[in-house]
């Protein structure tokens, strides 16, 4: 008998990486406005947990719930959808 996996998950952009093993992840979702009809788009921030330290800003990561590690986070980083280029060498001729 297989466990139901009954933690949220969510695809998100990588906003910045400066701490050790915490990433910031943009979430964009849309919802409809109720007095125009209208699809508006709303962003959310979360913190996530990154334990091997290789995502990058720019970076699509999917993040799961977890425990809470420290005050600000409850999220931690399951995979790596879609990684940002690296930006090449400009070689000065």
């Amino acid at each position: 008998m297989e466990a139901k996996n009954t933690r949220k998950t969510k695809v998100g952009v990588v906003v910045s990486s400066a701490m050790a093993k915490t990433v910031v992840v943009e979430v964009e979702r849309t919802v409809l406005e109720p007095t125009f009809k209208k699809y508006i788009r709303r962003k959310s921030k979360f913190m996530a947990h990154d334990e091997s330290g290789k995502c990058r800003k720019g970076d699509t990561v999917e993040i799961m719930e977890c425990r809470p590690l420290s005050r600000s986070k409850r999220w931690c980083v399951t995979r790596m959808v879609k990684q940002q280029a690296l930006p090449e060498a400009v070689e000065v001729a």
